[in-house]
């Protein structure tokens, strides 16, 4: 069965993170656009994936531990799937993982003779350096992800920072920069806006906090529980969406911090729509990891005029001017904790702000699979004579 594109992951819906919203929207774009469209990904128990426009390889998975709910895949004892696989034949494949599935589509591109995309989206070592007590596995782990870069015909990055992480990690090839995109791309009206706070059950005169992902230490959330502490004199809410391991222990310093009347913890929300509402709804997206890369949360944020906090200096924070896109803080918590009353007691520089990320890092994910669609044609070209994507 000829196909176009194989897209490989270890994350998908109903696990949600910024990399499976990624593949998500290359998937429907990219069927819209040429068709024969597969997205190859670790099976989750619940998921539905005959709902999809496109085709949805699965193949048997186990938990990756100490990170709930991401799992990883065991294709080689799922003979279904690798006969399933066998049938499809591709004009390029696209790596979003280095794990099992990375490997997979490595090995269909050089079986096939086909080009091979992988794009970088994770800083590796911190997540090998939860787990991994000893530095030397850790660089050795290190070393392993960068072979598979190195067996990659491009490799893309999602904003130009991050090509300083890969250059850290060992990895000495060309690299290319292709931007993220956001699905809540649209003009609301401002009855949306209050529309979602009602909903919400939000006071009108409460100042709305928002932290969308994964709830791991790594992205600092220690640091904005710390930080909301120092403020729980101002009336504002704070809204944590998403799930992780450290949630437990989240919500347990939280309530240790006299914030449990301030602070919800929704759980994870798969239904766009959902999500859309918070973002509407708060004023100030925060987001001070030091861990992400170039985060898809911030731009959608962003496309409901929802700035964001982030710690200056940080990978993620480069697309931000301070002041007029979005906030940068230092990596203090006087400082963070100085930066939320003023803007607290400055609602429109915070709307003015907002609007101006809206329209400086929101970019459609139509147009960014426009750029990709055509990124791959030229790979193609360079690589052999398969007849181009249409």
């Amino acid at each position: 069965m000829e196909a176009n594109v194989g897209l490989f992951n270890e994350s998908f819906p109903p696990v949600m993170d910024g990399v499976a919203v990624c593949v998500q929207n290359y998937a429907y774009w990219l069927q819209q656009k040429v068709g024969g469209v597969s997205v190859i990904t670790p099976n989750k128990m619940g998921a539905n994936y005959g709902q999809y426009p496109y085709e949805v390889l699965d193949y048997l998975s186990v938990p990756v531990p100490f990170r709930h709910p991401y799992v990883t895949g065991i294709a080689q004892i799922d003979p279904l799937f690798r006969a399933k696989l066998s049938r499809r034949k591709f004009k390029i494949v696209h790596a979003h993982s280095p794990f099992s599935s990375g490997l997979m589509a490595a090995q269909v591109a050089k079986s096939q003779n086909i080009p091979l995309v992988a794009t970088f989206h994770s800083k590796f070592k911190d997540d090998f350096k939860k787990v991994v007590p000893s530095d030397m596995l850790v660089d050795q782990a290190i070393k392993i992800v960068m072979e598979f870069f190195d067996r990659a015909d491009e490799v893309w990055v999602p904003q130009a920072s991050v090509e300083d992480v890969i250059r850290e990690y060992g990895y000495k090839g060309h690299v290319e920069v292709v931007d993220n995109g956001s699905d809540l791309v649209a003009d609301y009206p401002e009855s949306y806006f209050e529309d979602s706070r009602r909903v919400l059950g939000i006071a009108p005169d409460e100042f709305v906090f928002l932290f969308v992902g994964q709830h791991i230490w790594q992205k600092n959330t220690r640091f904005i529980i710390e930080g909301l502490e120092r403020i729980k004199d101002l009336p504002f809410r704070m809204f944590f969406v998403g799930t992780g391991y450290a949630a437990d222990e989240m919500k347990q310093l939280v309530h240790d911090k006299g914030l449990d009347s301030k602070v919800t913890f929704t759980g994870m929300l798969t239904e766009r729509d959902q999500i859309t509402r918070y973002y509407a709804a708060a004023d100030l997206f925060l987001f001070p990891s030091l861990y992400d890369n170039a985060p898809l949360v911030v731009r959608e944020a962003a496309a409901l005029h929802t700035p964001a906090v982030m710690i200056e200096g940080s990978t993620a924070a480069t697309i931000l001017r301070d002041g007029e896109n979005g906030f940068l803080v230092q990596d203090s918590l006087d400082d963070f904790e100085a930066r939320l009353r003023a803007l607290y007691a400055d609602r429109p520089q915070v709307r003015r702000v907002g609007a101006a990320a809206s329209r400086s890092i929101v970019r459609s994910w139509e147009d960014v699979v426009d750029e990709v669609l055509d990124r791959y044609n030229h790979i193609i070209a360079r690589k052999s004579q398969i007849r181009p994507l249409k």
